[in-house]
């Protein structure tokens, strides 16, 4: 619900609404308020909606919404599937009512300005059977009809066109740009077409540039093969590769998934727990009943004077020292003459760390039930949105605890600005009446210079205030002497009616501690028998599974070998038949049979390759001998070409020398008419 409120504030801040909403002044909205802002959305999506709701009767607005949503295709939420209690809510402004109509308007607001535009062609009306008797009205309807699948269409061409990524300006230009292109290739054609008619085998040359221009397609095409089948290659190794991993992947699974790698899993579980049962919590338990037999003990003993303490303090003392020297006496010894010390210390380390990584593994699985628990309780939790949905009630509490707070924020805020002013009057005014003692004590002292007696007020004060801390002292030892008095009493009395209550206790523990000790030796014998038998059988059960993993390993090799060979001889034997077969077809007397050998086949391809080898020796041939007649026709062409040129040019001079001339001459006539 949190979320549905963020989301509506948020939209309604933004454009076209620019609401300046919080969490607080929306949810603290009157209905009317409400109403308004929803009948704004509908607006917003439908222009017909623009009303002031204060205008119309609660009803009206109530059944034009209940319109407008129903052609939009909303579906109340939960509870209020039923349409009078959803008609009652949207009337009363209902907040579990209007809130998720605010959250599917918002959310859809371009999709809901299509639906509404298209409604209002798009929904017949519903015209009783009875009217459509007469045949006006029925025309008519008929005529209606026919319009709106009309529409329909049109709209569905217009959305495939506003779709499309053609667009016409762009279509126009590249059809002028075309058509430019094709008047510059027909102009360039015909002058070509000019040029080379004068020639007598240009029809020839014409051929040969249209033979040239196939087999350079043919070329092309043919490269484009080539590197289609280049693509299509390396694909195919692609996805070969793809299911090599595949297949190793599938083999590695089906490995796992073997019965003994699943007794193996379940084997370490075991001695997982068979070492927590059997090391782990025994040392635990026998831990914590030494810290209660110890705490028993001391609270059973009466209480201890200081001489009691001294005697222990002196033992404690002495063991220290014995504990010491006898630490010194293992750090000269050479560790190398005792065998099992070496043994002893890593059978200590590794049981340390055997512990510590059981620890671990413990608080991993502690850590995993605990999140796998939660993990289950959430997705109960959660609705069918993903969410968790807050109740009307619980929200309207959580809104009026915000007001609340916010009120007393608000008093508190005063209060404070009212004391930082008072504060700011009394620092002023401290401020004054310390001038002011400096100014009497400066005047004071001044007055004691003349009379003769300087510094008298200053030891006055002094004394003064050594007198009251002495006083405040002498209170205070009053008061700890006071406090130790009683709290002395309160211990004894404490301790006698421990003793007194732990009395019976103490009668019933002390054949339990017999009987405690009992079982510890009789466990301590047990144990260390266990311990000698599972020695025994872990070390014969490493040697049966290293047994067990050679011989695996040599049956494997074997059969890797088996198929080995197996896959050889298959190849060897089709060979065999093929040459077989080969010898069949060549020895046979049919010669049809004859042909489908092979060597009749590479005897064919070869005799073709020859003759194509030949053909194309002769095509060299005649391109050789026809290279240098070419050649010279091409020498004779330019030159013809220079010639015309000059020619050209010459014949542009005799015409700029001719104007010249008769320009003199009308100029000599105009001399002469002078």
């Amino acid at each position: 619900m949190s979320e549905q409120l963020k989301f509506i504030v948020e939209q309604l801040n933004r454009e076209p609404f620019k609401k300046s909403f919080n969490l607080i002044t929306f949810d603290s909205l009157e209905p009317m308020q409400l109403l308004q802002i929803l009948n704004d959305v509908l607006a917003e999506i439908d222009s017909k909606q623009a009303i002031d709701i204060r205008e119309e009767m609660p009803e009206q607005t109530a059944k034009r919404m209940f319109t407008l949503l129903g052609m939009l295709k909303y579906k109340p939420h939960g509870g209020l599937s039923d349409a009078s209690t959803f008609r009652q809510g949207l009337v009363m402004g209902s907040k579990p009512v209007v809130h998720p109509i605010l959250f599917w308007l918002l959310q859809r607001v371009p999709e809901l300005k299509k639906r509404a535009y298209l409604a209002r062609f798009l929904v017949k009306l519903d015209v009783p059977s009875e009217f459509l008797s007469d045949e006006v009205i029925a025309e008519t309807h008929c005529q209606y009809e026919e319009l709106v699948d009309g529409f329909k269409n049109y709209h569905k061409e217009c959305e495939q066109l506003r779709n499309s990524r053609f667009s016409t300006a762009e279509i126009r230009r590249d059809i002028s740009a075309m058509e430019e292109e094709k008047d510059q290739l027909i102009k360039r054609v015909e002058r070509l077409k000019k040029r080379v008619e004068s020639v007598s085998t240009h029809q020839r040359m014409l051929e040969l540039a249209r033979q040239l221009r196939v087999e350079k397609e043919r070329q092309e095409s043919l490269a484009h093969q080539k590197q289609e089948q280049k693509s299509q290659l390396f694909q195919a190794e692609q996805r070969l590769q793809r299911c090599q991993i595949q297949l190793k992947d599938m083999r590695q699974a089906a490995a796992d998934a073997k019965p003994e790698s699943l007794v193996k899993r379940l084997e370490e579980e075991l001695k997982f727990n068979s070492y927590i049962m059997s090391d782990k919590l025994p040392k635990e338990l026998e831990r914590i009943r030494r810290k209660s037999h110890n705490l028993q003990k001391v609270s059973s003993e009466p209480a201890m004077g200081q001489a009691e303490l001294d005697e222990l303090e002196d033992k404690i003392r002495e063991l220290s020292q014995m504990n010491q020297a006898i630490e010194k006496k293992m750090a000269r010894s050479d560790p190398m003459d005792d065998n099992f010390t070496l043994y002893r210390q890593q059978a200590s380390i590794i049981a340390r760390k055997k512990e510590v990584k059981a620890e671990e593994l413990q608080e991993a699985r502690e850590e995993l039930s605990t999140i796998t628990k939660e993990l289950n309780a959430k997705g109960q939790a959660l609705g069918q949105g993903g969410l968790e949905i807050v109740r009307p009630d619980e929200f309207k509490r959580y809104v009026a605890k915000m007001r609340g707070k916010s009120i007393t924020y608000k008093k508190k805020r005063q209060e404070m600005a009212e004391l930082k002013a008072e504060s700011g009057v009394l620092q002023r005014t401290e401020e004054i009446l310390r001038q002011r003692h400096t100014a009497s004590q400066q005047q004071l002292q001044t007055m004691e210079a003349q009379r003769g007696i300087s510094g008298f007020s200053e030891t006055q004060e002094e004394l003064e205030r050594v007198s009251a801390i002495k006083s405040e002292l002498d209170e205070m030892k009053g008061r700890t002497l006071d406090d130790m008095s009683g709290m002395v009493k309160k211990l004894n009395a404490a301790i006698s009616e421990k003793k007194s209550a732990l009395s019976p206790l103490i009668k019933e523990l002390r054949p339990l501690r017999q009987q405690c000790q009992e079982l510890t030796q009789e466990h301590d014998e047990k144990k260390a028998l266990y311990d000698t038998c599972a020695a025994g059988l872990e070390s014969n059960s490493s040697k049966l599974n290293q047994e067990v993993r050679t011989f695996r390993d040599e049956t494997a090799q074997e059969e890797n070998r088996y198929h080995n060979i197996n896959c050889m001889k298959e190849i060897a034997e089709n060979h065999m038949q093929r040459a077989a077969d080969e010898m069949k077809a060549y020895v046979s007397s049919d010669p049809q049979i004859r042909k489908t050998s092979i060597r009749e086949q590479y005897m064919k391809n070869i005799a073709e390759q020859e003759s194509l080898g030949k053909k194309l020796r002769e095509e060299q041939k005649q391109v050789k001998e026809s290279h240098g007649p070419n050649m010279k026709q091409v020498h004779m062409w330019k030159d013809l070409e220079q010639l015309m040129e000059c020619k050209k040019q010459c014949y542009a001079r005799a015409q700029s020398q001719a104007s010249i001339g008769q320009v003199i001459q009308e100029s000599g006539k105009d001399r002469l008419i002078l």
